[in-house]
C-alpha cells in the first residue's frame, strides 16, 4: 500500500512518520511543500506518476489563523486551489485522497458536539478557505475522505502545548482564555486513525470528524499541561474579550466522533490520557 503524504514535514506529517513502523503494510513517502507543491498541478502529476500512490494524505495547509486575515489570497491558494488540484490528480490516477480539515468551518454557536451534517458557517478567512477546499474536493468527486479535526498538538512542530511550556520557562504568570471550548487532539492519535482508515478496505467516502474524547477550555488544557509536567506557575483565567485576535475563534467546537468510530471501529482516547502519554 503506497501512501503519499503532502505537507510531510509539518506536525501531522511528522506524526505519521512517528507511527509508520506500526504499519509495515504501508509504504509511506513524506514530501515537503517544495517537493510536492499542491498549488502546482503539473508538479503534482509528475510526483504521482513517479510514486503511483494508492492513497494521498494531504497534510499541507495554510494554518496561520490570524495571519490569514491579512493574506486571504495566499490562504485560498493553498487551502482551496491546492485541495482542488489534489482531488483532480487523485481522481486522474485512481488514488484515494485523505484531506485534513478543521473545526473552524463552524461558527461555534452550538452547545452540543458538531456532527458532519451540521450547518457550516466559518467566521474568518482560515475557516472559509478550508470549507471552500472541502467543497472543491466534493465537486471533483472521486475517492476521498475529509477529516475535520481540532486543537492539534504533539511533540512535533509548533503548537499550543510546546508554546505554553516555553512561556512557563520565561514568565511567572500566564493568562489563558477560559471561554473557548473544544477538545485538544493529539496528532499521533489522528495519524493512527488515518492509518486504520487506509487499511480498512472500506469505501465509505465522505466527511468525518476526529478529535480526542472529552471537553476542555484552553485554560483547562494549559492547567493539565502544567500539572503533568510538574510546572508551578500562576495560571490565570481570562475571557476572550481580554485577548483580542485578528481572527474570531469558535466559542464551542467540540466534534461528534460517532461516525468515524462506528464506520471504522476506531477507539479514541481521552485528551487527558493522550496528553499524559505525550508528555
Amino acid at each position: 500500500m503506497v501512501v503519499l503524504v503532502t505537507g510531510g514535514k509539518g506536525q501531522l506529517g511528522q506524526a505519521l512518520a512517528f507511527v509508520a513502523n506500526r504499519y509495515p503494510e504501508i509504504e509511506f513517502h513524506f514530501l515537503s511543500s517544495s517537493e510536492a507543491d499542491i498549488t502546482d498541478k503539473d508538479t503534482l502529476a509528475a510526483v504521482f506518476n513517479n510514486f503511483k500512490p494508492d492513497f494521498c494524505v494531504n497534510a499541507a495547509a495554510y494554518t496561520a489563523v490570524d495571519k490569514s486575515e491579512s493574506e486571504p489570497e495566499k490562504a485560498a491558494l493553498i487551502n482551496v486551489t491546492g485541495a482542488k488540484n489534489l482531488a483532480e490528480i487523485c481522481k486522474q490516477f485512481g488514488a484515494t485522497l485523505i484531506h485534513i480539515s478543521t473545526d473552524f468551518v463552524f461558527d461555534g454557536s452550538k452547545k452540543t458536539p458538531y456532527t458532519e451534517t451540521d450547518v457550516t458557517n466559518p467566521q474568518g478567512v482560515y475557516g472559509q478557505t478550508k470549507l471552500l477546499g472541502e467543497r472543491a474536493i466534493e465537486a471533483v468527486g472521486g475517492k476521498y475522505y475529509i477529516i475535520r479535526t481540532a486543537w492539534l498538538y504533539s511533540q512535533f512542530a509548533t503548537n499550543f502545548m510546546k508554546t505554553i511550556l516555553r512561556l512557563a520557562g520565561e514568565r511567572d504568570t500566564i493568562s489563558v482564555v477560559d471561554d473557548q471550548i473544544g477538545t485538544p487532539t493529539n496528532a499521533v492519535d489522528l495519524a493512527d486513525a488515518i492509518c486504520q482508515i487506509i487499511l480498512s478496505d472500506k469505501t465509505a467516502y465522505g466527511i468525518y470528524h476526529y478529535s480526542n474524547e472529552g471537553v476542555a477550555s484552553w485554560h483547562d488544557f494549559a492547567a493539565k499541561i502544567f500539572e503533568y509536567n510538574g510546572v508551578k506557575i500562576d495560571l490565570k483565567s481570562i475571557p476572550t474579550s481580554q485577548f483580542p485576535t485578528p481572527a474570531k475563534r469558535p466559542e464551542y467546537s467540540v466534534l461528534d466522533k460517532s461516525k468515524i468510530k462506528s464506520t471504522f471501529g476506531i477507539s479514541i482516547p481521552t485528551w487527558e490520557t493522550s496528553l499524559k502519554n505525550t508528555l
